[in-house]
């Protein structure tokens, strides 16, 4: 009896039932198909012609394999109704050959596991280089009345599964497609009815209390809001600019927009880092980090390139930029603030208030921004508390007053920070002025990993790891930060034995010994 392959049924059933295609169709170039969790994700709702259309490969040539090896092909696109297989016989996850999704991502869509099956097939999808219009519409159809919290959870399980947080990124821009309409305010109004709601358990809480903090003078979350609409004007500014087809405007606009970069900081800092560890959300914190990261890279380079570069290329990109800033506004508008205001405590926002000090407004005037009375009050305590008591500390080669020893360290030209032997942060001096690098004191007591993007997490983890191992005793890295040459240098700190207690990063401004050597 001839074995038969519907071309209207999944690959991965398919393959389920004839491992032999798995092979026929690597050969012929559909690498992911040999990758188990490809198959288990996308290949639960991709068919054979809908696959071979995305990766450009010619479906007669994969039928033609498929026959050489003894297969009775059916269920073609275009085929004549005796060609096709019996209705009963088509699995409910099948696409039709033109790519819709009427049986299949709903039958897989039809709990919180199926739909984290569906956003993990839309990585792979877009991974594999797929259209992203496509991928949005698939999205709006089956994820637009979704709790937001849920796609959340299920970006972060791709990432502990294994999933790239690049990969993972990309569904960060799908989710765009959540607030549809003709206008910006239209797609605010449609994401705070189908997302923040639905945060809130569908009760409306979170909304209410998400525009209370919005609007209490000075909390972190009015801070932030103010920024937020601050940015999204200068967005509209930028729009105005490309609309006009103005590219000196555009640019100038765009260094405006670069701006940005401050309030994507303090999330970086003061947000992300929060979710991520005390409340388990990873995988968000970190995938709209990356995004973030990756606007602020592509506006320095547009910024950056001569009048003679802005072609139409150019063009191109500065208007993709400003539209992921666009959706950058209101995600965290309308999921990043409400998802904080839903896990912070009201110690964690006093906290984030005192840390904000430190960091300079993001396109606000300080005359907008007032004190809020329960953060100075916890201020105030944590100055009390900081007083230092006088005791001696006792050094091999001396003794020092704790009082000293703070004056002391906070007198040396450098920003020191040290990480312990658990990769722990530990302590920074503070001289009272503004940080080339910022440290909340919510990174006190918490993993050096998690003050920093995933973009550079791993580089971090291999430094420490070779002054831990011994291979380096420290490691330089040179930059330029506000116009001005920055050495940080990260050294292993052992103790007189040579064991390994931890890294000191120092990083100092080195303009001075610029100068110092041009004017000779």
């Amino acid at each position: 009896m001839p074995r038969t392959i519907d071309l209207s049924r999944t690959v991965r059933d398919l393959v389920a039932d004839n491992p032999e295609v798995a092979t026929i169709m690597r050969d012929l170039g559909f690498a992911d198909i040999a990758k188990p969790m490809a198959l288990e994700t996308v290949g639960r709702v991709m068919t054979i012609p809908r696959g071979a259309q995305i990766k450009g490969i010619d479906l007669a040539k994969v039928v033609d394999a498929l026959e050489a090896a003894s297969f009775e092909v059916t269920g073609r696109p275009g085929a004549a109704p005796q060609e096709q297989a019996p209705a009963g016989e088509k699995d409910a996850a099948a696409s039709a050959a033109d790519g819709a999704t009427d049986a299949g991502p709903a039958a897989v869509a039809t709990d919180e596991a199926g739909r984290a099956r569906l956003l993990s097939s839309y990585v792979s999808r877009l991974s594999a280089g797929e259209d992203l219009k496509s991928v949005r519409r698939e999205f709006v159809e089956n994820f637009s009345d979704v709790d937001a919290a849920e796609i959340a959870r299920a970006e972060q399980g791709l990432i502990e599964g294994g999933v790239k947080v690049e990969d993972v990124q990309r569904l960060c821009d799908v989710h765009s497609a959540l607030f549809h309409g003709a206008t910006r305010e239209e797609r605010i109004a449609n994401a705070e009815a189908a997302v923040m709601e639905s945060i809130a358990g569908g009760t409306g809480e979170g909304d209410f209390k998400t525009r209370v903090l919005a609007a209490l003078k000075g909390h972190p979350v009015n801070v932030l809001s103010l920024e937020n609409k601050a940015i999204a004007r200068q967005v509209a500014a930028a729009q105005q600019a490309l609309d006009a087809a103005d590219d000196e405007t555009t640019a100038k606009e765009l260094a405006l927009l670069a701006q940005a970069g401050g309030h994507y900081a303090k999330k970086g800092d003061l947000l992300y880092p929060v979710l991520k560890v005390r409340h388990g959300y990873s995988g968000p914190a970190d995938v709209m980090w990356g995004v973030d990261d990756e606007i602020c890279d592509e506006l320095r380079a547009l910024v950056a390139a001569a009048p003679e570069a802005r072609d139409a290329s150019w063009r191109d990109r500065a208007a993709a930029v400003v539209r992921r800033a666009d959706e950058m506004c209101y995600k965290e508008a309308n999921i990043l603030f409400p998802l904080c205001v839903r896990c912070f405590t009201d110690q964690e926002w006093l906290q984030a208030y005192v840390d904000l000090r430190g960091y300079e407004l993001c396109m606000v005037d300080p005359s907008e921004v007032s004190r809020w009375g329960e953060g100075e009050k916890y201020a105030a305590s944590l100055d009390a508390r900081a007083t230092l008591d006088g005791g001696d500390v006792s050094l091999p080669t001396g003794t020092l007053s704790a009082a000293q020893l703070d004056a002391v360290l906070n007198t040396i030209p450098m920003e020191l920070t040290f990480v312990d032997e658990k990769n722990t942060n530990r302590y920074w001096n503070d001289d009272g002025k503004l940080k080339l690098f910022k440290r909340p004191a919510s990174a006190l007591g918490r993993e050096v990993w998690s003050c920093h993007p995933p973009k550079v997490e791993y580089m971090v983890r291999n430094v420490i790891d070779m002054l831990r191992s011994g291979q380096r005793d420290s490691v330089d890295v040179w930059m330029q930060k506000k116009g001005e040459p920055v050495l940080v240098r990260y050294m292993a700190v052992r103790d007189r034995e040579g064991n390994y207690l931890g890294t000191l990063e120092c990083v100092q401004p080195m303009g001075f010994a610029r100068d110092h050597f041009a004017g000779l």
